[in-house]
């Protein structure tokens, strides 16, 4: 268990490695006193509620730090992978990819428009960011993020330079977006033995091909409907195969624990067509709902020989983990509750929010508590500094 001023230290080592990113003191500040803002215990994290934890009369240094500062959130991210493999690496670790929305209003915000959102449970008005996260003993917490552009977004110029677009940035699918974050991670060092994800980015060939040419071992869910898999000799849809599902050969596994406890499936898996890569084998990995046998959910696995079937089911629950990253980093680090509309100020929004998950993951590895102790350290604020800002700007009554 670490005392008060380990954690202290902690924060302070954490800071130091990010501070070189800042030429200028005033913005080296400003991102300590962000950060302290986003690991607090406010219920919210915007920049009205972050500067009046911090004790300002109002906002605007916030957002002159995430708008106008010069610093780079590509370079802070560089860092946050170094820290997180220096704390977390795990031979054994697994990439995930996954995206999350968030809700917005009006049409100007980057990257908005009415899309599939999973916080909605459907479509509705929102942004878009595809996040890499990495899943070790040591915990679980994100590596990279992006923001998804939609086509209406990149093959309109101007809307795009209107919210600080670079030029050079081009429409990409998720899944290619995906494969960058996973360049870059790998690149950086940090080690993985596999990737997972669902089947927006399972379904994607280019992506497949590419984690086999590595090689990097995947279990990556299917669509039924479009995709096609060599199975049986010969190339055949999968959901023409899940029309005469085997008999024989399930087992009852569990997929990792959830918030109710072992997550129970019944599993089958059989081989496909080889890859081209000696020693590695393709399978159809089949999962059925115990309660509803009809509910089938396929996956395709690509491993090493001798791999066995509890291997890759323990792999395709840790999919389930970048949700409890994304839950986690919502409620406790803000990471959906920014104010900025420009490309410039999502990036840096979210990487200083996906730093400061990484820094709480770290430190519970080591068993402390971080929100306790920042509570307990919290030093009061001036009461009512932000309600006479307002006041005095006619937006809240005298």
């Amino acid at each position: 268990m670490e005392t008060i001023g380990e954690w202290i230290a902690d924060y302070e080592e954490m800071m130091g490695r990010i501070g070189m990113r800042f030429a200028r003191s005033e913005a080296r500040n400003r991102a300590s006193s962000y950060m302290r803002g986003l690991l607090s215990n406010m219920p919210r994290k915007n920049s009205w509620q972050l500067a009046e934890e911090l004790g300002e009369a109002n906002p605007y240094g916030i957002q002159q730090f995430l708008y106008r500062a010069k610093w780079e959130a590509d370079e802070v991210r560089d860092d946050m992978q170094a820290y997180v493999n220096e704390h977390m690496s795990d031979e054994a670790g697994v990439l995930v990819l996954d995206e999350t929305g968030f809700l917005k209003k009006g049409k100007h915000s980057v990257g908005v428009q009415v899309q599939y959102c999973g916080t909605a449970r459907g479509k509705a008005n929102c942004q878009v960011g595809v996040f890499l996260t990495y899943a070790s003993e040591k915990g679980l917490t994100f590596v990279d993020r992006a923001l998804y552009l939609p086509e209406s977004w990149t093959s309109d110029r101007e809307r795009c330079r209107a919210a600080g677009v670079p030029d050079e940035v081009e429409f990409a699918t998720k899944p290619a977006l995906g494969k960058a974050m996973i360049e870059r991670t790998l690149a950086a060092g940090v080690p993985a033995k596999w990737a997972t994800a669902d089947s927006v980015y399972g379904s994607n060939y280019p992506l497949r091909n590419y984690l086999e040419s590595i090689p990097l071992a995947y279990v990556l869910g299917l669509s039924p409907k479009d995709t096609l898999v060599n199975l049986k000799a010969y190339s055949q849809r999968v959901s023409e195969y899940l029309s005469q599902l085997p008999q024989q050969g399930w087992s009852r596994l569990s997929a990792g624990a959830g918030a109710k406890g072992e997550r129970w499936y019944d599993w089958c898996w059989l081989p496909l067509g080889g890859p081209d890569r000696p020693g590695w084998k393709r399978w159809l990995l089949l999962r059925r709902k115990i309660d509803k046998p009809d509910k089938i959910s396929p996956y395709v696995c690509f491993a090493p020989e001798g791999t066995t079937l509890p291997e890759v089911v323990t792999v395709a629950g840790k999919r389930w983990t970048v949700e409890q990253c994304f839950e986690m980093a919502k409620q406790e680090v803000g990471l959906d509750e920014y104010e900025v509309r420009s490309y410039q100020g999502w990036y840096r929004h979210i990487t200083l929010a996906c730093l400061a998950h990484a820094f709480l993951t770290v430190l519970r590895a080591k068993g402390l508590d971080p929100l306790a102790e920042m509570e307990k350290k919290t030093k009061p604020q001036p009461a009512n500094s932000m309600q006479t800002f307002k006041r005095k700007r006619g937006l809240i009554s005298p």
